[in-house]
């Protein structure tokens, strides 16, 4: 391999600017999503799976983008870039639909357009770093795109709440209507979305591949293609069985029908898994699909141990960005009635406590890299989610509701971390072949916890906690601490 030079803080810089416009969406997405919903009548006990669009599309759009992205190559566009471009214009279409959605089937619609769109447009940049950067630099890359994440959140966060107490545009509506500021943030957010994201595209150059990268790989001899038909079948066979099972289960039990989701998601793998053997058996080993099935089943170690602490982690996020609306507007403010002041004001602060803790981040992001080198990686990965599961717990405890920016220091320390040290980790365990590939993968073990968050949390929150949506954030912040004790099993190697 080339060793690749220690580029300049301004090319960093400029290299991970685009995350400024991709946060500010997915911030507008993740604050105002769940309000959305329920100003167009959803009923809260079925917002997890409205929001299935944010993993599901996860799950099907970053491992394709990775694949093709590792086998692009332009001289004048490069490699990742024209993927940025693509995602930067219909996610900016996507966020200036959302707050204009009349219906609600029109919302979740516009979600999954606009989460397949930022998916476009953020598996390259995880890639991006690992492609420009030498390892010593990763850390640094990883936190500089924490640290736009980070700010680019906080703006965004805090647009709905700035548009009403400064500029006094209302931020409540006649029934089933979206509020004027939540709509103008939207706007906002859309168009520096396509500016922040042409700006990495146009100021960055990229390296052509690697001269060991040998994407057109030989066909398989007659013993692997048996091995891989033998063993595709049969991780596909069980993934099926276990997935049907356990919908004929739920379905007989007369239990929560989201369950199904977590049945459908197994048999899915499933028959991606002997999709992939019939192929193999069929000689037809030169096809995306085979390469992207062996692959999988071909991890590096490291990616495998992270999975685990990435599943934890973003289970505990996503209960948060799921009822983190419902709970405090309930539980804190005492209103689930979302044509009321005292509701809106509760929406208000849940938007402005995830633009702190996005501004937390930001500047949790700066003091990470110098954290790492003088402990470890691991070791300072534990102790950031420990902070942000405590962070999310001492919620409950919470009457007074200024009380709640204290929980949001350890949050935003903790999403800082999940942003940068476990990519850092990984990226100097996989091949440079397939970093667009793996990273891809990676996001696997991003958005199959949020899919079992879709499929349980319903589940849990109305048989276990009686309703009780403060309970789920208590269960996440449970479920970040065991995630980041999980870290120390890993091996961490340069």
């Amino acid at each position: 391999m080339t060793k690749k030079p220690r580029l300049s803080f301004a090319q960093i810089w400029n290299m991970s600017f685009g995350f400024l416009g991709i946060q500010m969406g997915f911030a507008l997405q993740n604050a105002n999503t769940s309000r959305i919903f329920e100003t167009l009548g959803a009923d809260t006990k079925n917002l997890a799976i409205y929001w299935l669009a944010a993993p599901v599309t996860g799950l099907i759009m970053q491992p394709i983008i990775g694949y093709y992205s590792d086998r692009t190559w332009s001289a004048r566009w490069g490699r990742r870039r024209p993927y940025f471009a693509v995602g930067a214009v219909t996610a900016t279409i996507a966020l200036l639909l959302m707050p204009n959605s009349p219906t609600l089937w029109m919302a979740v619609g516009v979600l999954w357009i606009m989460d397949a769109s930022i998916n476009i447009t953020m598996e390259p940049f995880r890639a991006f770093v690992g492609d420009l950067l030498p390892d010593e630099q990763r850390t640094s890359g990883f936190a500089m795109q924490s640290f736009f994440i980070g700010i680019g959140a906080l703006v965004a966060s805090f647009m709905p709440w700035i548009f009403t107490n400064w500029l006094n545009i209302p931020n409540t509506a006649p029934d089933g209507e979206i509020p004027p500021s939540v709509k103008y943030a939207f706007y906002v957010g859309a168009i520096m979305y396509l500016i922040t994201v042409l700006w990495t595209v146009f100021t960055t150059k990229e390296y052509p591949p690697e001269p060991d990268e040998n994407h057109d790989a030989p066909a398989m001899e007659e013993s692997e293609e048996g091995f891989f038909t033998k063993k595709f079948m049969k991780v596909g066979a069980i993934l099926t069985i276990i997935g049907a099972a356990f919908s004929f289960f739920v379905y007989n039990a007369e239990i929560d029908p989201q369950l199904h989701v977590l049945g459908g998601g197994f048999m899915f793998f499933g028959l991606i898994h002997l999709l992939g053997g019939r192929l193999v058996k069929a000689r037809k080993t030169a096809m995306a699909l085979v390469h992207i099935v062996k692959d999988f089943n071909s991890m590096p170690k490291t990616m495998i141990q992270l999975a685990v602490v990435q599943f934890f982690s973003w289970f505990a996020l996503f209960s948060m960005w799921i009822y983190c609306t419902p709970a405090v507007t309930s539980h804190i403010y005492g209103s689930s009635d979302t044509t009321s002041p005292i509701y809106n004001e509760g929406a208000d602060m849940v938007s402005n406590l995830f633009g702190g803790y996005n501004g937390i981040a930001a500047i949790a992001a700066i003091f990470i890299p110098f954290i790492a080198r003088k402990t470890s990686r691991k070791l300072t990965h534990l102790i950031a989610l420990t902070l942000g599961g405590l962070g999310l717990i001492s919620m409950y405890f919470v009457s007074d509701p200024q009380w709640l920016w204290a929980s949001m220091v350890g949050v935003g320390i903790a999403w800082a971390s999940i942003l940068s040290v476990p990519y850092a980790i990984l990226s100097g365990a996989l091949p440079s072949d397939k970093m667009g590939y793996y990273m891809g993968v990676f996001n696997f073990f991003i958005v199959i916890p949020q899919i079992v968050a879709a499929a349980l949390l319903g589940f849990i929150l109305n048989t276990f906690f009686g309703g009780e949506t403060i309970m789920i954030l208590v269960t996440g912040g449970v479920s970040m601490i065991i995630s980041g004790f999980l870290t120390l099993r890993v091996n961490d190697t340069h």
